[in-house]
C-alpha cells in the first residue's frame, strides 16, 4: 500500500483498475465481405464509445499483409460493464449482422502490465 501511495495511486483507484476487463478479440473475416464487416464494426465501436460509460476502449486494427485479420483491443470498466455491453441493441446488431462474415474468432483474456497507464 505504501508503494501505491508513493506512486500517487490510491488503493481505491488500484482496485478499480484491477476490476477492469481487458482482452483482445482476434477475428478472420471473409474477404468477399470485408468492406461490409468494416461498416458494421465502425458503427458498433462509435456507438459503444459514445453511449456506454463502461466501455473504456474499443480499438480495431487490421494486419497490413492480411487485411482480413482484425484484432480489437477491448477495455471495459468491469465484467458487469462488459455483460451490459453485449446486451445492447447496437452490439446485437453488429453480432447478428456479421455472424456469416466471421470465419474465426478468438477471445484472448489479458493481464495489463501497466494498469496505471491512462489513454488520451
Amino acid at each position: 500500500m505504501l508503494m501505491l501511495l508513493a506512486q500517487g495511486m490510491s488503493p481505491a483507484a488500484t482496485a478499480q483498475e484491477n476490476e477492469r476487463l481487458v482482452r483482445l478479440a482476434k477475428l478472420v473475416i471473409d474477404s468477399t465481405q470485408l468492406k461490409q464487416y468494416q461498416g458494421y464494426l465502425k458503427e458498433e465501436i462509435e456507438t459503444s464509445l459514445r453511449v456506454e460509460p463502461g466501455v473504456l476502449t474499443l480499438y480495431a486494427v487490421s494486419e497490413k499483409a492480411r487485411p482480413t485479420h482484425i484484432t480489437i483491443l477491448e477495455i471495459y470498466a468491469s465484467k458487469d460493464a462488459y455483460n451490459k455491453h453485449i446486451q445492447t441493441p447496437h452490439f446485437l446488431k453488429y453480432k447478428n449482422g456479421t455472424k456469416a462474415m466471421v470465419k474465426s474468432l478468438e477471445l484472448v483474456e489479458t493481464v495489463p502490465l501497466m494498469p496505471e497507464l491512462k489513454f488520451r
